[in-house]
C-alpha cells in the first residue's frame, strides 16, 4: 500500500504542459500541414511508404487541433468544454500516439522487405496493401483509444475563491486504477508499445546487416549511407519520443495501483511522468523530419521548390539590375544632352 504520509508535489507539470504544448501546436500546426500538402498536391508518385506518411502525418495534425484545449484547460485549470469534447481529445490523443507507433513500424516493416528482400515482397508491397494496413490501423487504434476516454470524465472541484471548476486528465480514483485503467495500461504496452518496438529494432537490425553484406558494399556508397542516416534517425526519434513515457506509464501504473511504499520512487515517478508525457507529444514535431530522410521523393520535392524560388529570386535580381542599369543609362543621357544644351 502506498503510505498516507507519502505526499509530492507536481504542480509544476500545469506550466511545463501549458508551455510545451503551445510550442508544439505551433511547431506541429506548420510542419504537419506543410507535409500534407506536399504529399496530396506536390508528389506526383506515391508508393507504399508516402501512404503511410500521410496517415501518420493526418494522425498528427489531428491531435495537434486539440491541443489549445488542453492548453486552456493547463493554464486556467478548468474546463468548460464539456464532456464530449474532453473525450475526443483523450480518444486523439491516444490515437497518435499509439498511432504515430504503428505508421513508424509500418514504415519500418516496408523498408526491411524492400532492402532485405525485395523480390519476394513484390506482391506485399502494393499501394492497395498499404492503404489496407492503414485502414486496420486506424480500426485498431481508435478501438483502443476510445474505451479509455470513458474511464476519463470531468470532476468537479472548489477554485481559490470558492467558484466551481471542473477537472480533466488526473485525479482517478484507486478503485479505477486496480479495477479497469491498470488492464488498459497492460494491452496498450503489449500491443502498442513492446509489440512495435521490437518489430523497429529487429527490422533495423536486419536492414543493417543486409547493408553490411559483401553483396551490397560495392552498390552506390551514397545510397547506402542515406539508408543508412535513415535508419537512425528514424531509430532515435522512435526511442526518445516512445520509449521514456511508456517506461514510465508502467511504473506510474504500479504506483496507482499502490504496489510500492516507497516515497522516493514514488517522488521520481511523478515528476518524470509529465516530463516524459511532453517528450511522447513532441513526436508530432519531430515525424516531419522522418518524411524528410525517409522518402526521396520529398527531397527532390523540396528542392525543386527551392530552387524554383532561387530561379525567380535570381530572375527579380536581374531584371532589378537590367532596370538600375537602364535608368543609370538614362540618367547620364539626360545629363550629356544637358551639357550640350548650356554649352550652346
Amino acid at each position: 500500500m502506498v503510505s498516507s504520509n507519502c505526499s509530492t508535489d507536481d504542480s509544476f507539470k500545469y506550466t511545463l504542459y501549458g508551455c510545451i504544448f503551445s510550442m508544439v501546436f505551433v511547431l506541429g500546426l506548420i510542419s504537419n500541414c506543410v507535409a500534407i500538402y506536399i504529399f496530396i498536391c506536390t508528389l506526383k508518385v506515391r508508393n507504399e511508404t508516402t501512404t503511410y506518411m500521410l496517415n501518420l502525418a493526418i494522425s498528427d495534425l489531428l491531435f495537434v487541433l486539440t491541443l489549445p484545449f488542453r492548453i486552456y484547460y493547463f493554464a486556467i485549470k478548468d474546463w468548460p468544454f464539456g464532456d464530449i469534447v474532453f473525450k475526443i481529445s483523450v480518444t486523439l490523443f491516444y490515437t497518435n500516439m499509439y498511432g504515430s507507433i504503428f505508421f513508424l513500424t509500418c514504415i519500418s516493416v516496408d523498408r526491411f522487405l524492400a532492402i532485405v528482400h525485395p523480390f519476394r515482397s513484390k506482391t506485399l508491397r502494393t499501394k492497395r496493401n498499404a492503404k489496407i494496413v492503414c485502414v486496420a490501423v486506424w480500426i485498431t487504434v481508435i478501438a483502443g483509444s476510445v474505451p479509455a476516454s470513458f474511464f476519463q470524465s470531468t470532476s468537479h472541484r472548489n477554485g481559490s475563491e470558492g467558484q466551481p471548476l471542473k477537472t480533466c486528465f488526473e485525479n482517478f480514483s484507486e478503485a479505477t486504477w486496480r479495477t479497469y485503467l491498470s488492464r488498459i495500461v497492460i494491452f496498450i504496452e503489449i500491443v502498442g508499445f513492446f509489440i512495435p518496438l521490437i518489430l523497429n529494432v529487429t527490422c533495423s537490425t536486419m536492414v543493417l546487416r543486409t547493408l553490411n553484406k559483401p553483396v551490397t558494399l560495392s552498390r552506390n556508397k551514397l545510397s547506402k549511407n542515406k539508408v543508412l542516416r535513415m535508419i537512425l534517425v528514424h531509430l532515435v526519434i522512435f526511442c526518445f519520443c516512445f520509449v521514456p513515457y511508456n517506461i514510465t506509464l508502467i511504473l506510474y501504473s504500479l504506483m496507482r495501483t499502490q504496489t510500492w511504499i516507497n516515497c522516493s520512487v514514488i517522488t521520481a515517478v511523478r515528476t518524470m511522468y509529465p516530463i516524459t508525457l511532453c517528450i511522447a507529444v513532441s513526436n508530432c514535431c519531430f515525424d516531419p523530419i522522418i518524411y524528410y530522410f525517409t522518402s526521396d521523393s520529398i527531397q527532390n520535392s523540396i528542392k525543386k521548390k527551392h530552387r524554383s524560388t532561387r530561379r525567380r529570386d535570381s530572375r527579380f535580381s536581374e531584371t532589378q539590375i537590367s532596370d538600375n542599369f537602364i535608368q543609370h543609362g538614362l540618367q547620364t543621357l539626360k545629363a550629356k544632352i544637358f551639357d550640350n544644351e548650356s554649352t550652346i
